[in-house]
């Protein structure tokens, strides 16, 4: 008879569980920097770049059509992927840390490689963190932290507030960009090695003796491999947060593969991107994590106009393919970035999905195909997409989407149209803020992105009615201190929305 109800007790668990169960794959999430969206081939054949691995991918998984990151540069991005909050919340509303920059997740915030450790992953982070985090200063560490400059550093004394505090349990790469010093590699919270001396990898500072610009990605490829090789071995999940240090400046292909794009340096160095991710993916291949394994592939904004542009949209490739702009900027060129994602069995192959998302949406996503839950003080601006890697229809799917410019400057996108508070790029491109060209144009922007991607034909004129409804809408996100639904926030500080006609629009008091 014990027997009998033990059977029972375990034929019913197993029962319960097919009824709530939800899959807990290991997660491969590969954060390409400065990648164009028309730099993937599969996004843009008319793209000059061969991109084999990529287009693999999109072959075998789903390719997004209007995925976005979360600003127009780089560490908004990292934040709001990390932490599923957009980054103007913080006390960074314009432009992007440095290689000695404070910590900008907050101690206490729920992250990304945390909630997955809470479900019980093995949590690694490979390549540029870009941050912030507290390095050991030689003496009293200066007022501003924020800045380009580097103190005086201790190289053997731990680090504070790095990764491996704000969630993941191994972490290996750099502080922040590869153009920012320190040029030192950075394991958990130590560095790995003193820095002996100086060298410019576009700007001057300290750096290892070993350091080499050009050696960095091949390092941090091979690294991703073995990671991958010990964490499938151990039967726990994994989540491999691999954020790429290129195709960003400096342009540094190795000597393999300098010239092979027959464009130019940047051309080069995309093909090198690609053939790195193809190792990684093939990692999963040979230990045969494949098939439970979701494969995330993006980038953290638009192409760079350090890439090149001009020279090579002259010689036929557009690197944000038919959209406006380029990284900085508040034209979909800027944000609109590749994104990719595989699982097999999971997610159909050859398939595409026209879902509004940003890189927010991940912590969302993950919580959901995992049934964990997010507290309310937590991913404030994040929104599942698992519905739409399925092929099903959600009606809580996102339909409206903050921008933002490395100048601070605002658009929100809601469904067909999108607002921009600037009168033009908000970032590098001509007309650059402030400028006499932009002067003559009227102070906001408005876009059917249905009728006309390319956002040339300005429609605030036509439509005043819903410049007004969108710009409410934009200041309710940000008063409200998230843009989902929950309790409501407090942002980190003021937000100035640049709304025209308000010069001290300041919104988002801390209570």
């Amino acid at each position: 008879m014990p027997a009998l109800i033990l059977i029972l007790l375990l034929a019913w668990a197993g029962s319960a569980r097919g009824a709530n169960f939800r899959p807990a794959p290991n997660i491969l999430f590969i954060l390409c920097d400065d990648l164009g969206y028309g730099d993937v081939h599969a996004l843009n054949p008319a793209g000059k770049i061969p991109t084999p691995a990529l287009d693999r991918l999109a072959a075998q998984g789903m390719a997004f059509t209007d995925a976005h990151s979360g600003s127009a540069v780089c560490t908004p991005s990292r934040y709001g992927l990390l932490t599923g909050r957009y980054a103007w919340r913080t006390r960074l509303q314009h432009g992007v840390l440095w290689g000695a920059s404070r910590p900008l997740i907050a101690a206490g915030r729920l992250t990304l490689p945390e909630l997955l450790r809470q479900q019980g992953y093995r949590t690694i982070g490979l390549g540029k963190w870009h941050l912030g985090m507290d390095l050991p200063a030689a003496g009293a560490p200066p007022q501003n932290l924020d800045g380009e400059k580097i103190p005086a550093l201790d190289y053997s004394r731990p680090i504070q507030n790095g990764p491996t505090a704000r969630g993941f349990d191994y972490f290996y790469g750099i502080s922040g960009s590869l153009d920012m010093p320190p040029f030192v590699y950075i394991e958990n919270d130590h560095f790995t090695a003193p820095a002996t001396g100086e060298k410019n990898f576009l700007r001057t500072g300290p750096a290892a003796a070993d350091f080499e610009a050009e050696k960095v990605l091949p390092e941090i490829i091979g690294r991703a491999g073995r990671e991958i090789s010990t964490a499938a071995q151990s039967g726990r999940p994994f989540f491999l947060y691999l954020a790429l240090t290129s195709p960003h400046t400096p342009i540094v292909p190795t000597a393999a593969w300098r010239g092979k794009s027959g464009l130019n340096a940047y051309g080069d160095f995309v093909m090198e991107t690609d053939a790195g991710i193809g190792e990684v993916v093939a990692a999963l291949d040979r230990t045969g994590a494949a098939d439970n394994t979701l494969v995330i592939v993006t980038s953290d904004n638009g192409c760079s106009p350090a890439a090149g542009v001009r020279e090579l949209e002259a010689r036929g490739h557009f690197p944000s393919a038919q959209f406006r702009g380029y990284k900085a900027d508040i034209w979909d060129g800027g944000h609109r970035v590749p994104f990719l994602a595989r699982w097999p069995g999971h997610i159909s192959a050859g398939s595409t999905s026209r879902q509004l998302i940003c890189l927010n949406d991940f912590m969302a996503t993950c919580a959901d195909f995992l049934g964990a839950k997010i507290p309310g003080n937590a991913a404030e601006d994040s929104v599942s997409f698992w519905p739409a890697l399925r092929g099903e229809p959600s009606a809580a799917a996102r339909t409206t989407l903050v921008h933002h410019s490395i100048d601070g400057s605002f658009a929100l996108r809601d469904g067909r149209w999108k607002l921009e508070l600037c009168a033009g790029s908000g970032g590098w491109s001509e007309p650059t803020p402030g400028s006499a060209a932009a002067d003559k144009l009227p102070p906001v922007q408005l876009y059917d992105m249905q009728a006309e991607a390319g956002e040339r034909a300005n429609l605030q004129a036509q439509h005043p009615e819903i410049v007004a409804r969108l710009t409410a809408e934009l200041e309710q996100i940000v008063a409200a201190g998230r843009s989902t639904p929950g309790p409501a926030q407090t942002n980190d500080g003021l937000v100035r929305l640049r709304k025209p006609g308000s010069p001290a629009d300041l919104f988002g008091l801390p209570d």
